[in-house]
């Protein structure tokens, strides 16, 4: 996983005493990047430092600044391949022969099983106190390119009926959130403290989640019984003629 991370603006190097380059030198690169995902499934993003993941990787204490400047600069590279191994699952339930909402649905499945798959990298993806996108071009690019599947699963539900009310971007910030919140919740939050057989259960639980998302979709894309005109409207008019007012 780590291991196919590209050397890029993420990791930008400061100069070695050694001139880097083949297989070693992509070897040292990948196991820098692996040490740090162990690192921080062990002890969390604030226990990892160039020096512990020099020492986890078992190379010198120098040559990780071979391939990155600083701490921030693995996360970044962390984060751009996170970013790429979602857009791609996202971006296969694009493509699924089936109704739009069954994809918005499958979506979620796939964003909440990327975060238990790789927890590490989705820990780092969202944090801008970690990694600022803004000096990470490449990484900034994969974020978007991530993003953009979330709107082109709301326009496929919208082109099917869904109404885009009270906004489509609106109905774009729900559709991330819940996925989003369900996956932070049982990864790092209370709901799996509060309910701790949920942990056991979380494939179930995300598709009957999401299954509910379905549901209010269903519902909001089928006109309301209660916007349709009642039986009693729809009745003819009276043939008795109205009474008139007697006159004083």
């Amino acid at each position: 996983m780590v291991a196919s991370a590209r050397t890029s603006s993420s990791a930008r190097r400061r100069p070695s005493a050694k001139p880097a380059g083949g297989r070693d030198d992509e070897d040292v690169r990948a196991r820098v990047l692996t040490a740090a995902v162990v690192l921080i499934d062990k002890v969390g993003l604030a226990g990892v430092s160039m020096r512990e993941v020099a020492r986890a990787a078992g190379v010198s204490h120098q040559a990780p600044y071979h391939y990155f400047a600083d701490r921030e600069a693995i996360f970044a590279a962390l984060a751009e391949e996170g970013f790429k191994i979602l857009t791609e699952r996202l971006e296969l339930t694009l493509g699924l022969p089936v109704p739009a909402v069954d994809r918005f649905v499958q979506a979620g499945q796939t964003y909440v099983e990327f975060a238990f798959d790789h927890p590490a990298l989705f820990r780092i993806m969202f944090r801008p106190d970690m990694v600022e996108m803004e000096r990470f071009p490449e990484v900034k690019a994969c974020g978007d390119r991530a993003f953009q599947t979330v709107p082109a699963l709301v326009q496929a539900c919208i082109a099917e009926g869904l109404p885009a009310d009270p906004s489509v971007e609106a109905l774009v910030v729900l559709a991330w959130s819940i996925p989003h919140g369900l996956a932070c919740l049982l990864l790092d939050g209370p709901l799996a403290k509060k309910f701790p057989d949920m942990l056991e259960h979380r494939e179930e639980l995300t598709r009957d989640v999401m299954r509910s998302m379905r549901g209010l979709l269903l519902a909001r894309s089928q006109p309301s019984k209660a916007s349709q005109p009642s039986k009693a409207s729809k009745a003819k008019p009276s043939k008795h003629p109205k009474r008139r007012t007697p006159r004083a």
